[in-house]
């Protein structure tokens, strides 16, 4: 979600334009990168296939 479209409970103004405090901080929390930031979807989903297939491998040898 970006914060182009959220509205500040606040102000009632677009998070966007920062008008007040609250709209600044929620803008800049935002704006961090996260730690999954700089993946793309398909690196995302190579992740979790590769996790379900640990997970799987894991379980079958505890059996």
């Amino acid at each position: 979600m970006t914060y182009d479209r959220l509205v500040c409970a606040n102000c009632a103004s677009p998070v966007a334009e920062g008008r007040c405090p609250v709209c600044r901080a929620s803008r800049e929390r935002m704006q961090e990168p996260g730690l999954f930031a700089g993946l793309n979807p398909a690196m995302l989903i190579a992740l979790m296939v590769i996790l379900v297939a640990a997970l799987a491998l894991l379980a079958h040898q505890a059996v």
